[in-house]
């Protein structure tokens, strides 16, 4: 079966803008590309093939937002998302499902500056990693103001919680508790979906006559969420703080063949694929096989002059093709 041809509406040079679809405009020229090139519903493929969209958000993937991903490029998350948009575009009537993860934070989150405060009261800067140390010598407290955030505890039970958190962050060798700028803000126009995925998706959703199923993650005040099926940790101070995602995790497994792109490479789509590693090994490693990476749909962090996970990351990715799943291009057929 080829590859069917970009719709006309389709504009490579807006993918890096924000800009508002016209949907009813694309309602009807969906209808007719599908019934010119005899697409049909989605609920009549034998094969169930998904594309799980990690954090394609504007404040991931446009340059003037908050936590653009460059990559070593500098234009990363720009390219990765024209290719990633003309993905779906080529391959409309064999992708069934489309899953689309978005970070959603308010602003007292514990990876937010306002949360903390030195003796001075002042706050860490973005960027600003805080280790289990930190807390026990006061280098970093609990800011007052944002104790009423989660109710039913105090200022000495967050205290002591921080101090759990880190030291649980570290013991798994996960990512210490970093400091973000804000971003992917509730309401915000950095949390929306890039305009050129989003018009593709809704695109895709009048075509194949189904719909886009979304999964914010990112609102627990007291936990980070760079994966998109589990938190960074599940139980402190003696006690549930967070769970899975169990009905999306079972909603990716139950596909013959999953694609995943997204922003970043280096964490939540390298912490979502992790996850969803383990889940599949816990049933059959062998499912592994039917995952596919669009290694050209992604990027890594790297802040010049500051970090780069590119190196790092790309070793991550050895292990996950060491696994079985399949490290592929977006013009790969499918």
């Amino acid at each position: 079966m080829t590859n069917l041809p970009i719709p006309t509406h389709y504009d490579a040079r807006k993918v890096g803008q924000v800009w508002e679809p016209k949907y009813a405009e694309l309602e009807v020229s969906a209808e007719k590309y599908a019934k010119q090139y005899d697409i049909k519903p989605a609920s009549t493929d034998s094969v169930k093939i998904g594309l799980m969209g990690i954090d394609v958000q504007n404040t991931f993937c446009i340059p003037e937002f908050e936590l653009y991903v460059g990559g070593r490029s500098g234009t990363g998350a720009i390219d990765d998302t024209r290719r990633l948009t003309e993905f779906i575009y080529r391959n409309l009537r064999k992708i069934n499902r489309i899953f689309a993860t978005m970070d959603t934070h308010t602003a007292q989150q514990i990876f937010h500056p306002v949360f903390f405060v030195d003796k001075n009261g002042k706050h860490p800067a973005p960027y600003t990693e805080i280790s289990s140390n930190d807390i026990r010598t006061g280098k970093w407290m609990v800011n007052l103001a944002v104790v009423g955030r989660v109710p039913g505890v105090d200022y000495n039970w967050l205290q002591s919680y921080l101090l759990d958190y880190c030291t649980q962050l570290e013991r798994a060798n996960k990512f210490r508790l970093t400091v973000w700028p804000y971003h992917a803000m509730l309401g915000g126009i950095g949390h929306a979906l890039v305009a050129s995925f989003h018009e593709a998706i809704f695109f895709h959703s009048i075509a194949r006559e189904t719909d886009i199923e979304p999964e914010t993650k990112g609102g627990n005040p007291l936990d980070e969420s760079y994966s998109a099926l589990r938190p960074e940790i599940l139980f402190a101070m003696g006690q549930p703080i967070a769970q899975k995602s169990t009905r999306f995790i079972k909603a990716l497994m139950s596909v013959d063949k999953l694609y995943i792109a997204g922003q970043a490479k280096s964490h939540c789509v390298a912490w979502t694929i992790a996850d969803l590693l383990e889940e599949i090994k816990a049933v059959d490693p062998a499912m592994a096989k039917k995952v596919y990476l669009l290694e050209d749909c992604m990027s890594p962090v790297v802040v010049p002059g500051i970090v780069d996970h590119t190196d790092k990351t790309n070793e991550v990715f050895a292990k996950f093709a060491k696994e079985g799943m399949n490290i592929v291009r977006s013009t790969d057929p499918i």
